[in-house]
């Protein structure tokens, strides 16, 4: 540690804020939220054991920046938004999957409902995240919903105990109705997406709009919003105990090992082919950015030759997509297939100076079963290497997330094109 730095942690605040650690170039490694700036920090340069993992983190370290803010809930939402924007790669790279998560939210449904996932489906819902705690955003979703009532079950007009105590919006009781249930619910999605302080301006003037026009049964329901965000200040959402945990995927490094290439791969694109029986055949691409799903990149492809030809099928995918020089060349893609996908398209993507690997799911098809995998291999005899990991290994775990993820949207397409021919 730096005189510099050492110099810098002295002025640490004992508030709540996010930091940010940085390498000696300047790059944001880690970012972190904390209840208590000064404490949470520091915890890093005491003279304790560390794992393996945490040391690495640390002997890295060179600088320590932090932003501070008003209540622990703001810090923990501006943290996931810091992790989206730099991608930090102690906190992508050796993140633990279980921990991350997302709200969700359907606001096409007449009576919407509030839930947690750890996978977003291409439904049209609302999905807010990815968040890297969900103990701890389960907690701030409970507390948020003193402020914002909200359903955490789908609606089936039932009066419970969330009712009497005010955690749901009441329509169950004639308290509300549905459109101004989803009112309340826009304005948690604006919460949970970072417009807190805008958020609690608008509200503060709609109350005072309100009981001007003596409307005060509404200006009382905004009033209990207004203080009740502003009262976040004194809720506990994270303890300065919980610190950092980095004992788990390391899935990217294990790739580029594996692969013999000269960085982990940041973009990775996986491809599936579904129809039946030649009909409605469509392929989809889905694209995982560090390790994380980025939806906005995703593609889905109706094929021009409909065929039972999962070969010729995927060939004119990857024809198709490698046209578009717009979208960002992935560093690896991975097919759902085994050699004979993989030999359809290896030309296409050598000259590309893409690599590319296959997911052989034949045989074992449970939900443990080991991930066995293809690879190009000009020294084999076969043409290829064919490499199985245990279903609990991280570059296992990424695989099979990124194939059930386009097996998932291809099948999605798939269903849609089949209904849209019923009714034709």
């Amino acid at each position: 540690m730096t005189d510099a730095l050492k110099a810098k942690l002295k002025t640490l605040p004992s508030a709540p804020g996010v930091y940010f650690h940085k390498n000696k170039q300047g790059e944001i490694i880690y970012v972190g939220k904390a209840a208590v700036l000064k404490n949470r920090v520091r915890q890093y340069f005491q003279n304790t054991e560390k794992d393996p993992k945490t040391a690495a983190l640390v002997a890295e370290i060179y600088d320590t920046d932090w932003i501070v803010v008003d209540t622990e809930m703001d810090a923990l939402f501006l943290e996931s938004e810091m992790i989206k924007r730099y991608m930090p790669k102690w906190n992508i790279l050796l993140r633990d999957d279980k921990t991350v998560s997302y709200v969700r939210i359907d606001m096409k449904s007449p009576v919407p409902y509030v839930s947690m996932t750890r996978q977003p489906l291409d439904d049209k819902a609302t999905y807010i995240g990815p968040f890297y705690a969900k103990t701890t955003v389960a907690t701030a979703l409970r507390i948020l919903r003193k402020v914002f009532p909200y359903y955490d079950k789908p609606y089936d007009g039932k009066k419970t105990l969330n009712t009497d105590l005010g955690l749901t919006p009441g329509i169950e009781v004639g308290k509300t109705t549905p459109s101004e249930y989803k009112k309340t619910l826009r304005k948690l999605i604006r919460y949970l997406e970072g417009e807190r302080e805008k958020l609690i301006k608008e509200i503060e003037k709609e109350m005072k709009i309100e009981a001007k026009l003596e409307h005060y049964e509404r200006a009382a329901e905004l009033r209990n919003q207004y203080f009740g965000l502003k009262g976040l200040k004194k809720k506990i959402v994270f303890s300065d105990k919980e610190f950092l945990n980095i004992s788990s995927d390391q899935a990217l490094k294990q790739l580029q090992k594996m692969l013999d290439l000269p960085e982990p791969p940041r973009r990775i694109e996986g491809y599936d082919i579904s129809h039946e029986q030649g009909t409605n055949v469509v392929a989809s691409m889905v694209v995982f950015v560090n390790g994380v799903s980025d939806r906005s990149e995703y593609r889905k492809f109706k094929m021009r030759h409909q065929k039972n030809d999962d070969t010729g099928n995927m060939r004119e995918t990857i024809e198709r997509r490698l046209k578009h020089k717009e979208w960002d060349y992935p560093n690896l893609v991975i097919l759902d297939g085994a050699e004979g996908q993989v030999n359809a398209v290896k030309d296409l993507l050598s000259a590309a100076g893409i690599p590319v690997i296959g997911r052989d799911k034949s045989g074992d098809h449970t939900k443990n079963a080991p991930v066995h995998i293809v690879i190009p291999d000009a020294k084999e005899p076969s043409g290829f290497r064919s490499v199985i990991f245990s279903s609990d290994s991280h570059v296992a775990k990424l695989i099979a997330r990124i194939d059930d993820e386009s097996h998932r949207f291809a099948i999605t397409y798939h269903r849609l094109l089949k209904k849209k021919a019923l009714f034709k």
